[in-house]
């Protein structure tokens, strides 16, 4: 059951990087529809594209586009193949391998943008690819796992919720593009994505032993389901304010992180496994977490960046 659901959690990664570079791409290139026609005496725009927030007439008219749709849908498969695996596997053994979503995603947009990647970004991939094998296998033979009580979910749930309440107001209180508003707001979402796998894993255990229809069964499922619409809103705002890979790094190593750490709290996941092991998996979580920087690093968008803020040093001098 184990490799079957890190097998169908690969699958949803792929759907996610997919999913990612096709949204990030609507957001990103529908106009503002305020800004039709308003123009000053040369001909440009009063605020360039992605300078201004995103309103609910702009959310509007980017869910219509195609490309926001496929990707919408690729996303949904991938929510529903992630959900089938956490109900067969711990957290710590499925969530980390989302973060295989950053190479796909970053290799996509290479592959999009007819560059090849460069060695930064396949030392990268590597790095992350490796990571995650290596915290995957040492994590499948140690977890246990067992049922919560409702108490203990809904005061982990309410924390998680006011984190992503502070990081999403952090994120929305910025206006225009930034690594700083793209990570607070990205952050938000991998933590809503976080509470909605625990609570998924947790609907799961409580199911087999109390009944589907258990009060702490349905309270999950209503709690996921908002941390879903928070998260799926949010994440919109995010790629508006930067780079799909950017945000695809950041959800799929702070969710794991979040998911984790739920799991190891509620689940007792992690409690019969030793010292060393735990040493071999906070080695492995931080191959990973230094493979997605350095990705994000030699990322084209961010050497570009760079290069545009030398430029305009060097003109200023």
């Amino acid at each position: 059951m184990t490799i079957l659901a890190i097998g169908l959690t690969l699958i949803g990664a792929v759907c996610f990087a997919v999913a990612s570079v096709l949204q990030h791409h609507a957001v990103t290139t529908t106009e503002h529809p305020d800004d039709v026609g308003r123009a000053d005496e040369t001909g440009q725009l009063v605020e360039p594209a992605g300078t201004r927030p995103l309103s609910p007439r702009h959310l509007l008219a980017i869910v219509r586009r195609r490309r926001w749709l496929q990707g919408a849908g690729l996303a949904a498969i991938g929510s529903i193949v992630n959900g089938v695996a956490l109900l067969m596997a711990p957290l710590r053994v499925v969530q980390p391998v989302g973060v295989l979503a950053v190479p796909l995603a970053v290799l996509l947009s290479a592959a999009k943008a007819r560059r090849r990647p460069s060695a930064g970004v396949l030392l990268g991939a590597a790095l992350t690819v490796g990571g995650v094998a290596v915290f995957v296998v040492a994590s499948a033979g140690s977890a246990t796992t067992h049922t919560p009580s409702a108490r203990a979910t809904l005061t982990a749930g309410l924390v998680v919720a006011a984190l992503v309440v502070v990081l999403g107001a952090a994120g929305l209180a910025r206006h225009g593009r930034g690594p700083l508003r793209c990570l607070a707001l990205a952050s938000a979402v991998a933590a809503a994505y976080g509470l909605l796998s625990a609570l998924v894993r947790v609907a799961a255990q409580a199911a087999a032993d109390t009944g589907i229809l258990s009060p702490l069964v349905l309270g999950c499922a209503a709690g996921a389901l908002v941390a879903f619409a928070a998260g799926a809103w949010l994440v919109q705002h995010a790629y508006h304010a930067g780079a799909p890979e950017i945000v695809i790094a950041c959800l799929t190593v702070a969710d794991p992180i979040v998911a984790v750490v739920l799991g190891a709290v509620l689940l007792g996941e992690g409690s019969t496994t030793p010292v060393g092991a735990w040493v071999l998996l906070g080695a492995a979580a931080l191959t990973a977490t230094v493979g997605v920087l350095t990705l994000a690093h030699h990322h084209p968008d961010a050497v570009a960046a760079r290069a545009e803020r030398e430029g305009s040093v060097a003109v200023r001098a």
